[in-house]
């Protein structure tokens, strides 16, 4: 799939507040959509995440599975593997946090098999 690259910058701070941090990099591509899986490199290192691509605020948001580091200003590449659903808007917090829950077990799952 694709292969985006960016400096890692401030969101919203709404999936922190639900308790899965993102990083965000700035989106150009208009055709993307959805969440996937993903791998994120950061330095010489490379980690599982979920993607989603916002196109409302132009972001690719990722939250890095089992990753607690701080990396704002750090120029990440983020490698789209596999797209796990389409965008979708939530009545609630408790509903986009179920999705959230599934996403990350829908990506997990994929990287077990591979």
């Amino acid at each position: 799939m694709d292969t985006y690259t960016g400096i890692v910058e401030a969101g919203s701070e709404r999936a922190t507040a639900l308790g899965y941090p993102t990083i965000n990099i700035p989106l150009e591509d208009k055709d993307i959509s959805g969440i996937y899986a993903a791998l994120i490199k950061v330095g010489e290192e490379e980690y599982e995440a979920v993607a989603f691509a916002d196109q409302k605020r132009k972001l690719l948001e990722a939250h890095i599975l089992d990753f607690a580091r701080d990396i704002y200003g750090w120029n990440v590449k983020v490698h789209l593997l596999k797209k796990v659903r389409e965008n979708k808007k939530f009545a609630d917090d408790t509903s986009l946090k179920r999705a959230i829950i599934d996403d990350i077990a829908a990506v997990r799952a994929y990287f077990r098999k591979v």
